[in-house]
């Protein structure tokens, strides 16, 4: 706008007072107008422009103007000059208060807010329901539950307790200072409630499930309560509840099957019709059925949606990622820039660098390395620690050491534990462990995942004293809790090295029952080295805890038929049968000027596959010696 950039001349008045502001509404009007339109566009100039204004014209002491100078010093992110008005005023009315308190929140200085609101008590200036809802935002934020709890004492005996916003505020501090029960507790009490107290509800116990928040199921009754009870839940309703959910259909993992209802329950009041604006709505749906390995329909709301920004397209290359398809992110990470102008941001890296570690494209991820550094991403922690993971899986070991020495950002336990695996990884067993005590020296604790890379590291390279010796001091001396993971990891480590009655000891040992990752790890050892009694064991321990898996059933038959038995061979191959178990063929790739082959078994899709498959018979015909031939049919 015009308006933006002009520097506007004003009718000065000398000595021109609020008292007699009455006689001149335009100018009055225009400075109010000309402050709201500072804070509509967040200009910075504009609002000095206006500040020099009610400065010429004797205004600093009206109480109207420089509360809302205030705001839009602060919305303009000029906390500083906001302070500077503040203090400027001789006569500070409570709404003047409010302004600074609400601005130092905005820039989410929570400690100055707080201490403001200290000085407003000392002032004995008395707060009204506006200063209460803004310091309870900023408890909640800086988690400060005892103040949290003196000011809604101080609340309750000013009698703002019973106001909807300052409920809706006291609720929303409980929970998030984890007391979710106190937070239950005012909704119970609340004498007046409106959609947003139910959201505040919704959104808390969704956001901080844990020791006293209530179950999903008992969630979504309350969702159906407040339907029951005429309240019509809005956009932020549904989108606080799909990350609980999956698209349909069940999960795994506990979900609610209420994902699609939901979606029903957005197209059957129209609020469908908000994806144009409302992208938030359109990212957790495209998250919830990603997650629920519906991806496609997660593709479909994505194109329905009338506009798109970083978030939305983040959200849908995620869930090409998650559910197998790394061809596909990569190729809507490029979309993203090409067709809709929108330059991805560091979440946009870190969600598509999987997708190179899956399909081992190392020049795709260092052209997103070099993106990422064009963008003054270098020392972001989350990025860096995926571009180890990257290089690490992609195989070059030495880029992703160069990541981890880069000086410039905070490395955290990820970042070592990164390196540590990454080592694992190579085989570098001893190198992985000396990373792991460097970190140690840095006074960063193990966690399940680091001490998982370091006895993968050693177990793969041999290290089988040196991996028992990390085991017990972790036990001893940091007092941890060995997990599954961490115990496959020790079987596995003692089965390769044939110590297969020590794991077997190990296993009687465990503090916990057997996992199958556990059975496996003892299975293959258990092979590798020939021992049959171990093997069916294993075998029979893993048919016990997943009888519906088939890859059991398909490594029992291959180590049956490696013995000729062709007999238990044809059994098994029966059961599996009866059952409906079909093993998931294998898939192999191969990229080739920038452009990936995929192929998996008796697959006749790729368009030169007559000459691929006329090519491996030759090759088989030379393995196996049926024919002579020049060297330079290869060539």
């Amino acid at each position: 706008m015009v308006l933006l950039h002009r520097t506007f001349t004003l009718p000065t008045s000398r000595n021109y007072t609020s008292a007699t502001l009455s006689h001149h509404p335009p100018l009055y009007l225009h400075l109010l107008n000309l402050l709201q339109l500072c804070i509509d566009h967040r200009s910075q100039r504009l609002t000095q422009q206006s500040h020099s204004q009610i400065v010429a014209n004797g205004l600093s002491q009206n109480a109207f103007l420089t509360t809302r100078l205030v705001s839009a010093y602060a919305t303009c992110k000029m906390i500083t000059m906001s302070r500077h008005v503040f203090v400027s005023v001789e006569t500070k009315n409570v709404y003047l208060w409010n302004s600074l308190i609400n601005g130092y929140v905005k820039n989410h200085d929570f400690d100055e807010a707080l201490a403001l609101f200290h000085e407003m008590g000392r002032r004995s200036v008395v707060p009204d329901d506006y200063t209460f809802a803004t310091v309870f935002k900023a408890c909640g934020e800086v988690e400060d539950m005892g103040f949290g709890k003196l000011v809604h004492g101080m609340s309750i005996r000013i009698g703002f307790v019973s106001d909807i916003v300052v409920g809706n505020s006291v609720m929303a501090m409980y929970s998030r200072c984890g007391e979710f029960g106190d937070a239950m507790k005012m909704f119970d009490e609340m004498p007046q409630r409106n959609v947003g107290s139910f959201n505040v509800i919704i959104s808390g116990c969704a956001a901080f499930r844990g020791p006293g928040y209530t179950s999903c199921d008992d969630l979504w009754k309350f969702f159906v309560r407040m339907q029951s009870e005429g309240f019509k839940p809005d956009g932020f309703t549904v989108a606080s509840l799909l990350p609980l959910c999956d698209g349909g259909g069940g999960s795994s993992d506990g979900k609610w099957d209420f994902g699609r209802e939901l979606h029903c329950y957005l197209v059957k009041n129209g609020l469908d019709l908000k994806l144009g604006s409302d992208v938030h709505m359109g990212s957790s749906l495209i998250d919830m059925y990603s997650r629920s390995n519906k991806v496609f329909l997660g593709r479909r709301v994505f194109d329905q949606m009338k506009s798109r920004n970083v978030y939305v397209w983040t959200a849908l290359i995620n869930g090409y990622v998650q559910n197998g398809a790394p061809e596909d992110a990569l190729v809507l990470l490029r979309e993203m820039q090409m067709n809709d102008g929108i330059r991805p941001n560091k979440v946009s890296l870190v969600s598509v660098l999987p997708a190179c570690s899956i399909l081992a494209g190392l020049i795709g991820g260092k052209q997103i390395h070099a993106f990422s550094i064009k963008m003054q991403l270098s020392d972001d922690i989350p990025l860096c620690n995926a571009l180890i993971d990257m290089y690490a899986k992609c195989g070059s070991l030495d880029y992703a050491r160069l990541v981890f020495d880069n000086g410039s950002y905070f490395k955290d336990a990820i970042s070592w534990s990164s390196m540590i695996s990454a080592y694992g990884l190579h085989g570098r067993g001893e190198q992985a462990i000396n990373m792991y005590y460097k970190m140690l020296q840095q006074g960063i604790k193990p966690d399940m995942i680091t001490v998982v890379g370091v006895l993968s590291a050693c177990s793969k390279s041999g290290l089988v004293d040196e991996g028992i010796s990390i085991y017990n001091s972790l036990i001893a001396k940091y007092e941890m809790k060995p997990t599954v993971e961490i115990c496959a990891c020790v079987v596995d480590m003692f089965g390769r090295s044939g110590k297969l009655d020590q794991a077997l000891e190990f296993i009687n040992e465990m503090p916990l029952d057997p996992s199958p990752s556990v059975w496996g790890s003892l299975l293959s050892a258990s092979v590798i080295h020939g021992n049959s009694i171990t093997r069916d064991l294993a075998y029979k321990c893993l048919l016990e805890l997943e009888p519906e898996n088939p890859s059991n059933y398909i490594s029992l038959s291959n180590t049956y038929a490696s013995d000729r038995r062709w007999d238990v061979v044809t059994e098994v191959r029966t059961m599996m049968k009866e059952r409906g178990m079909r093993k998931v063929p294998g898939c192999s790739w191969i990229t080739i000027s920038g452009k990936t082959h995929s192929f998996s078994v008796a697959d006749k899709a790729h368009p030169s596959s007559s000459l691929i498959y006329e090519m491996l018979d030759d090759l088989v015909s030379i393995m196996t010696g049926d024919v002579c031939v020049d060297i330079d049919i290869l060539t």
